[in-house]
């Protein structure tokens, strides 16, 4: 087998149908750029919502399950044949959201190994009242040095400082959009009403935003201690512990190992951020099927453009096996045509793919204030680039395969004679 001679036909005959090779090579050009667009894209979508969703909340969350179930003494008597216990206006029992033994439980997991941080809050509901504006949201009340290790919230901050809650034990660090909602900005005063009658005037020394519309909508930041002292507790009392891990994922195993040591109630991030990814898994099969089809689909393009290469180079290949030509002669001359096909559209969709992406990362993106974006998201990869060539190249193997096939079973002493 010549394969000097054989690239030089299969150039020949490339050349001589201009038109039908540079549609062949469009057709693997716009599939290939469509596959990196599409995974670069999607994949970039994902790693902002993982990012965000990790940044924003505890790889492992302790805290007390609030069960409002109370059996009734009558559910715990014998019943007799036929007879029914009812009980009308059961109250539910009072069960407070503390953790039992909280900081002991926090000095002790912060020395096992894997972990990266702990963090202790009390968190309760709570109407922010400034002037005739009352809206609800959420209180946390945080040891600030062990909470900006976790969440880094120096870096969340927009106006102000976080530092000032350690100076000041009336201050409040409120989300940015609750407060342009409360219209405060800093040295402002808020009046803070728990759901039991605590009632405290605090003083806003900063507002934060975490770019996600369900935390800055709503959640506050003051000490530990005032949140404790609004919901008339002690200092012991804790309703959550925050850890953060070395290593995310194996923060559900650890959870679960936390919940039988302490007999305690934790949820892992990827729990609470259940729907982030199922929407992950998703968009990650569209991008596949997607991209996938538009390959298939420039391959039946090129199938198409090889067989009728081989049905309008019947005589040549005819002469070409009289002339000494092998079946594997002309395999390879129409398989190079479709690698040579395959190579140039894959390398000028690769460029193309590249381009539309950048274009893509630069584009301004507004987003309001439900997340912080400022343009598309946008991974680039090599693996991608190399995964798309791949694929674009294997299908035009498989395209002209089949025609080459056909091509190398072709008699010449009856193409000859007819």
């Amino acid at each position: 087998m010549n394969l000097n001679l054989s690239f030089q036909i299969a150039k020949t005959h490339l050349l001589a149908k201009k038109r039908q090779t540079l549609v062949a090579m469009l057709g693997v050009t716009f599939g290939i750029a469509m596959f990196i667009v599409m995974i670069s894209f999607m994949q970039g979508v994902n790693q902002f919502l993982e990012d965000s969703a990790l940044d924003a909340s505890p790889h492992v969350r302790i805290y007390n399950d609030v069960n409002t179930q109370r059996p009734s003494i009558l559910d715990d008597g014998e019943k007799g044949d036929g007879q029914v216990n009812i009980v009308y206006h059961q109250k539910p029992k009072q069960q407070l959201a503390r953790i039992k033994n909280g900081l002991q439980m926090m000095r002790m997991i912060e020395r096992m190994p894997g972990v990266l941080g702990v963090s202790p809050e009390v968190s309760s509901q709570a109407f922010f009242n400034n002037g005739p504006i009352q809206i609800s949201g959420v209180i946390a009340g945080i040891d600030y040095p062990r909470e900006n290790r976790l969440y880094n919230l120096d870096n969340r901050i927009k106006t102000g400082s976080f530092t000032s809650l350690l100076a000041n034990p009336n201050g409040i660090v409120v989300g940015s959009t609750l407060a342009r909602k409360l219209n405060v900005g800093v040295g402002d005063k808020v009046s803070v009403t728990t759901p039991l009658g605590g009632n405290l005037t605090l003083r806003v020394v900063g507002t934060f935003g975490f770019g996600i519309g369900t935390i800055d909508n709503i959640r506050c930041y003051t000490s530990i201690s005032t949140v404790q002292e609004m919901l008339g507790k002690d200092a012991s009392y804790i309703t959550d512990i925050h850890i953060k891990m070395n290593d995310p994922l194996q923060a559900l195993a650890f959870g679960k190992t936390l919940s039988k040591q302490f007999n305690t109630h934790t949820e892992d991030w990827s729990t609470a951020n259940q729907a982030i990814l199922a929407g992950e898994k998703i968009r990650n099969v569209m991008t596949f099927v997607v991209s996938m089809t538009l390959l298939v689909v420039a391959g039946f393009g090129i199938y198409n453009i090889m067989n009728m290469n081989v049905i309008n180079k019947l005589k040549d290949i005819a002469i070409l096996k009289a002339t000494g030509f092998g079946g594997k002669d002309v395999v390879a001359v129409f398989l190079l045509q479709a690698i040579i096909i395959g190579l140039a559209g894959g390398f000028l969709g690769l460029g193309i793919g590249f381009g539309i992406s950048y274009l893509l990362s630069i584009t301004p993106f507004e987003t309001g204030d439900m997340i912080s974006l400022k343009t598309f998201p946008v991974i680039f990869r090599v693996e991608y680039y190399i995964m798309g060539l791949a694929f674009g190249l294997i299908t035009t193997i498989l395209a002209g395969y089949f025609p080459s096939k056909k091509a190398a079973k072709i008699d010449p002493v009856a193409i000859l004679r007819g």
